[in-house]
């Protein structure tokens, strides 16, 4: 059995409670010109996404982060990283991300980079006219991930984001 957790707090001091009947309208802006306005059959835009994955070749692994509206993208990243590559844990959420879109408290939609990303990757990218923002090399904005995968024969790998002050341990 694996189950997965995210604490949403990163931004927010605190929390808030809302009736389910509400809760939608949270995720709505009134300005029609927002990333997320508020329109018929329009969906809240909810990032917290905690998941479980089950390979073919028998091994399970439960995975996520925080990060706002880079989540999905950071998740997928070390979704494919593992389960493409055959990485470890830990060499997939280390690696280098980007965020395309905003981070918290601001309202840029640019592709942000990690400057550990080859300095080519950066020109190709602004070349085919994205507009792109350096970020420092472990800045947190990326997001804090974690994942454990458990193979069959019993073996569990896990690995924690350095960007973060949490840890991967086993016992």
């Amino acid at each position: 059995m694996s189950s997965g957790f995210l604490n949403p707090t990163r931004g927010a001091r605190g929390m808030a409670v809302a009736p389910n009947a509400l809760a939608a309208r949270c995720s709505f802006s009134l300005d029609e010109h927002a990333l997320n306005p508020l329109m018929p059959r329009r969906r809240p835009f909810h990032t917290l996404n905690p998941a479980l994955a089950r390979f073919a070749d028998g091994r399970t692994m439960v995975y996520g982060n925080m990060g706002g509206d880079g989540q999905p993208q950071s998740q997928s990243a070390v979704f494919s990283r593992i389960a493409n590559f055959g990485w470890n844990p830990q060499a997939a959420i280390d690696t280098p991300r980007w965020l395309l879109g905003r981070i918290w408290g601001q309202s840029t939609d640019t592709l942000k980079l990690k400057p550990r990303f080859a300095a080519h990757t950066a020109a190709t990218l602004s070349a085919f006219g994205h507009e792109v923002e350096m970020m420092a090399p472990y800045d947190e904005a990326m997001g804090h991930a974690g994942a454990i995968v458990r193979h069959p024969d019993g073996l569990i790998e896990a690995g924690y984001d350095p960007r973060s002050d949490g840890a991967a341990a086993g016992w």
